[in-house]
């Protein structure tokens, strides 16, 4: 929502928080898979997709879950992750930010 010339500090700070997720090529390359794949995948299929460590693929993946564009469900003792497209949908281009274009507003899945 735009306040005046601004863009109001919730929503700043909502789209701050979403290109801090992005700003790690490992994490563009996790959304990328999961919104081809389009459906749960276990941490082990996201790290032989990766090529990085466990424990380095579950924290970008941890950072992706805390922005909503990748949500996580538990499934037996193992964790599977799905790409969230109600958020990835809503998420504006620099383009759009930088040039002042109407950015599409988070929805309540965001």
């Amino acid at each position: 929502m735009v306040v005046g010339d601004l863009l109001d500090r919730d929503t700043a700070h909502t789209y701050a928080s979403w290109f801090r997720a992005l700003a790690d090529p490992t994490r563009v390359q996790i959304v990328e898979y999961l919104a081809r794949h389009v459906r749960p995948m276990s941490v082990g299929e996201i790290v032989a997709a990766v090529g990085l460590a466990q424990s380095t693929v579950s924290q970008h993946l941890k950072i992706l879950t805390e922005v909503r564009f990748v949500l996580v469900a538990p499934v037996g003792t193992a964790r599977h992750y799905r790409i969230n497209d109600a958020c990835v949908g809503c998420f504006p281009s620099a383009a759009d930010v930088v040039m002042g274009r109407p950015a599409p507003q988070p929805k309540g899945a965001c």
